[in-house]
């Protein structure tokens, strides 16, 4: 468990961040300043700390380690670097809140299987202090949060190179649909008579009518098929179609969630494939729902309770007849969809908070839902229409652009660490 803890707390940015262990004074006689960096100053002790870190992270997977003067260069660029990057936190105002701590304390938490508080007692009993290891999680949120926000702006995709990908081998296994696919093998050996064959291909035809006819797959499968997940029920689970030889995916594109492929040859023998369900692909139908909303939030000059007491009355003025838009206008804490009268536009499943979403998809055409309370505060909604929209196309695109943004960052995140290394004023004291 402790070299699980230590992996995971070391993993978001750099393998070496904030030092864990508390050194008392009289282990360390008299600190001194070992580099200074812009603003900011690294001190003796902190180098220090952190050797003594790297080092028990290096033996702890049996790694050898340098010798000293090289270890004691390399952690100081990266501590240089470290601080460089939180300076450039503080210019562009990025913070870590309490809560986005908290949130990123609680995953950790579950990743390792723990609840909260067993994960601080499995800190505790390491003999790590719980607050400084709370502190160098938010200083891994934070340097990541720079990273994302100030390398990205870097990086641009063309519609050349968007293209070129989705056209790649690449992008067409990233956006190719998938299907939940069920599949019964009749084999034909390597050199099968044309007899063998005609009679292999009989007995599928035979097969496919009996599925159209409504015999059950999964008993077929188990009953006829020579394939290796025959005992399964023939199931496949979910393929994409690059994965599988054309032959075969270009009968398994043909078919909608439900229908069974005419018996399809390949050198292995007859298959006949179930599509159970599809995912992904050019066509994505998603439903999206018009919805307005009101909010308000918990302030300096409103509590919760004041809030939730406002959003019940202005519920009962809207039932009276009032016009949401109005009301909306005049009260929303929300400044974008006040604006326009309470409006967020047209909606779908992923876009929204859990909370707000659930009242959003029980609420009827124009009707008002009843108050509720979300982490942003509590609101009123209203769902104006509804469609059902192919975003396929949409959908495959952003997925590009995020690919190739990815493989972008890692690049531009060297480039961009190097510039702001040459671009400081460093004095190291050693």
């Amino acid at each position: 468990m402790k070299t699980k803890l230590r992996n995971i707390l070391t993993a978001a940015t750099f393998s070496l961040l904030i030092p864990t262990f508390s050194v008392s004074a009289a282990e360390v006689p008299l600190d001194r300043i070992a580099a200074v960096v812009n603003d900011g100053i690294i001190m003796q002790s902190e180098l220090e700390q952190r050797i003594d870190l790297v080092k028990e992270q290096l033996s702890s997977r049996q790694t050898r380690l340098p010798p000293e003067n090289i270890l004691k260069k390399q952690v100081l660029n990266r501590l240089i670097i470290e601080s460089l990057q939180k300076q450039l936190a503080e210019q562009q105002g990025i913070r870590i809140s309490d809560s986005q701590l908290n949130s990123a304390i609680t995953n950790i938490a579950a990743q390792n299987g723990m609840s909260l508080e067993q994960f601080r007692d499995a800190l505790i009993a390491e003999g790590r202090d719980y607050n400084q290891s709370r502190e160098q999680i938010r200083n891994e949120l934070l340097i990541t949060n720079v990273q994302q926000n100030l390398v990205n702006r870097r990086i641009r995709v063309s519609e050349q190179e968007l293209q070129n990908y989705l056209s790649s081998a690449d992008g067409q296994s990233q956006v190719s649909a998938e299907y939940l696919l069920g599949h019964i093998l009749l084999a034909t050996p390597s050199q099968a008579s044309p007899e063998l064959i005609q009679q292999a291909e009989r007995k599928a035809k035979d097969i496919h009518k009996k599925l159209v006819e409504g015999a059950d797959f999964s008993e077929t499968a188990v009953e006829f098929s020579n394939a290796p997940n025959a005992l399964k029920g023939g199931d496949l689970g979910w393929r994409k179609m690059s994965e599988l030889p054309e032959p075969l995916s270009k009968a398994i594109r043909k078919l909608s969630p439900g229908e069974f492929s005419l018996p399809v040859r390949s050198p292995s023998g007859f298959h006949i494939f179930l599509a159970k369900d599809k995912r992904g692909g050019a066509v994505q139908l998603v439903e999206q729902k018009l919805v307005s909303h009101i909010l308000l939030k918990q302030s300096e000059i409103r509590t919760k309770a004041q809030a939730k007491r406002q959003i019940s009355e202005l519920y009962q003025r809207i039932r009276s007849g009032e016009s949401f838009a109005d009301l909306a206008k005049e009260f929303s804490d929300d400044p974008a969809s006040g604006s326009e009268g309470g409006s967020l536009g047209w909606a779908q499943n992923g876009q929204m908070v859990p909370e707000f979403e659930q009242v959003m998809n029980s609420t009827p055409i124009g009707q008002i839902s009843e108050p509720f309370e979300s982490r942003f505060g509590w609101h009123i909604l209203t769902v104006l229409d509804t469609r059902t929209e192919d975003l396929g196309e949409e959908m495959q695109e952003n997925s590009a652009r995020a690919a190739i943004r990815k493989r972008k960052f890692n690049e531009e995140l060297a480039t961009w660490l190097r510039e702001i290394r040459s671009q400081a004023y460093v004095d190291i004291k050693e």
